[in-house]
C-alpha cells in the first residue's frame, strides 16, 4: 500500500479523453467524482448519485469533464451553473488527475474479462457519426481511433496486450483498464475514495444504495433507497434514454442508439468466448499491471 498523497504525473490525451481540461478547473468543497475505466458501471453510478443528490435519476446532470468531443467553454459552463451539490465524471487513471481532499471519490470496476465482452459490443457500435466527432473534434493528439475490429479474438489480443499510450501495456485504442484501476486502488487507504465492484451492484443493490449514501454523507430512508433502485434499473434507464433519443434529428453514436448502450449489463459472457489462448493473454496482462489484492478484487469484489 502506498501511503504517499497522489500526485498527478501524467497527461493523458488522444481521440478521446484529455486530461488538460481539469487545468484550471474549481472544486467545490464536496464535489463528487464518479471514476471508472469504461463499460464498468458509470452510468448506473451516474444514475444512483443522481438519485441520492437530485431524489431522482436525471441522466445528463452529471458532466465528463475529460471527454475531448465536446465544447470545454460548454462544458466548464454547465458545471459552474450548476447549484445543486456536483457529480462529475471522469474516466482517467489517478496519475492523470488533481487530487483534492475535500472532495469525494467514487471508483466503480470489474472484472476485466466482463469489461471486455462489453466493450466489445460499445466499440464494434460505434456509427460513423461517431467515427467522425472522435477523429475531427479540432485539438487530437495524437493518430485517429481506428474501427473496431470484425473479429471478436483480433479485437481480444489487441486489447488485452497493447497500451495507447507508451507507459500502458493494455487498452488498446483506448486507454488502460487494469493499470487504471491499480493507480486508485493503490491510495484505497484514503477516507475519501470508495470501491464500489460491479457484482455487488447487482447482487446487493439496496445494500451498496446504502452504503454509497452513508460514504456521501447522505441521510436516507427505506424508501428511498427502494426508489433509487428501482430508478436505476438497466431497464429503466434504458427506456428512459431511447425516450430521450425520439425526435433527434441525425445519426447517433452508436447502431440502434440507447437500447446499443444499455445492451445485457451480465457477468461471465467471456467464459463462452474466451479461449485457453487468450486467457493466457489475460495472465501475462494481470501480472504486469495488478497486485494480487487488486487483481482479487478485480475478479470476486473480495478485499
Amino acid at each position: 500500500m502506498i501511503d504517499a498523497r497522489p500526485t498527478r504525473t501524467r497527461v493523458y490525451q488522444n481521440h478521446t479523453i484529455d486530461s488538460t481540461r481539469w487545468d484550471g478547473f474549481e472544486i467545490r468543497d464536496n464535489d463528487i467524482v464518479i471514476a471508472t475505466p469504461y463499460k464498468c458501471g458509470t452510468t448506473w453510478m451516474q444514475g444512483i448519485v443522481s438519485c441520492l443528490v437530485l431524489g431522482e435519476c436525471r441522466q445528463g446532470a452529471s458532466v465528463w469533464l475529460d471527454f475531448r468531443p465536446e465544447s470545454l467553454d460548454d462544458t466548464r459552463k454547465k458545471l459552474s451553473e450548476q447549484t445543486h451539490r456536483r457529480f462529475i465524471k471522469t474516466h482517467l487513471p489517478l496519475d492523470g488527475l488533481p487530487y483534492h481532499e475535500n472532495i469525494k471519490y467514487i471508483v466503480v470496476s470489474r472484472d476485466v474479462r466482463d469489461v471486455f465482452m462489453s466493450l466489445w459490443n460499445h466499440y464494434g457500435s460505434y456509427t460513423d457519426a461517431a467515427n467522425e466527432k472522435f477523429n475531427n473534434w479540432p485539438g487530437r493528439v495524437g493518430p485517429p481511433q481506428p474501427v473496431c475490429p470484425t473479429g471478436i479474438h483480433d479485437f481480444w489480443k489487441m486489447w488485452i496486450s497493447r497500451g495507447w499510450f507508451e507507459w500502458e501495456s493494455e487498452g488498446y485504442p483506448f486507454w488502460s483498464n487494469m493499470r487504471h484501476v491499480q493507480t486508485w486502488w493503490d491510495q484505497r487507504h484514503l477516507a475519501n475514495l470508495l470501491f464500489v465492484h460491479y457484482n455487488h451492484l447487482k447482487s446487493d443493490p439496496h445494500g451498496q444504495v446504502r452504503r454509497i449514501a452513508k460514504f456521501l454523507d447522505i441521510e436516507i430512508t427505506d424508501d428511498r433507497i427502494d426508489d433509487t433502485v428501482s430508478a436505476t434499473t438497466l431497464d429503466t434507464m434504458r427506456e428512459a434514454a431511447v425516450k430521450r433519443e425520439e425526435g433527434q434529428d441525425g445519426p447517433g453514436m452508436f447502431e440502434n442508439g440507447a437500447a446499443t448502450f444499455f445492451y445485457k449489463g451480465t457477468n461471465n459472457r467471456w467464459k463462452d468466448v474466451l479461449t485457453e489462448e487468450d486467457l493466457l493473454l489475460y495472465e501475462a496482462a494481470a501480472e504486469r499491471n495488478l497486485s494480487d489484492s487488486c487483481r482479487a478484487w478485480l475478479e470476486t469484489g473480495e478485499q
